[in-house]
């Protein structure tokens, strides 16, 4: 099993940055990719960018390219969410999630991809 704990999250003014956290314990060395997906009041679960095991390859949703920015430091177990220039819209719950699936593809962008979730940190971004 692989246990994740996201932390980072708060109340911040439009264009203000945030970094959350997303640290993995358990059975890390089973991690590959790992993905950061958030859930605003009344919506569904979407995704916001993902990370192959490696850290050489990422995807971002369109409404985050340019402003977000994904890591990983394998040595700490740990992926890191840069997000600038936040907007109202950002709002919502962040979850952490991981993959043991070897592959990183096109299909990292799909909740049903990731066997392990945090408990997701909240992100409140006023106007």
């Amino acid at each position: 099993q692989v246990q994740l704990v996201e932390s980072g999250g708060g109340l911040v003014q439009a264009g203000a940055s945030l970094r959350l956290s997303c640290a993995a314990s358990g059975r890390t060395f089973s991690m590959n990719a790992m993905g950061w997906f958030r859930q605003a009041p009344g919506k569904e679960r979407e995704f916001v960018t993902a990370i192959s095991g490696s850290g050489r390859s990422t995807y971002y949703a369109d409404s985050v390219k340019g402003r977000f920015a994904i890591s990983r430091d394998n040595a700490k177990n740990t992926v890191y969410l840069q997000m600038n220039s936040l907007k109202p819209e950002d709002t919502a719950v962040y979850y952490c999630a991981a993959t043991t699936r070897p592959y990183f593809s096109i299909n990292n962008r799909l909740i049903e991809t990731y066997e392990y979730w945090g408990q997701g940190t909240q992100v409140t971004v006023s106007s």
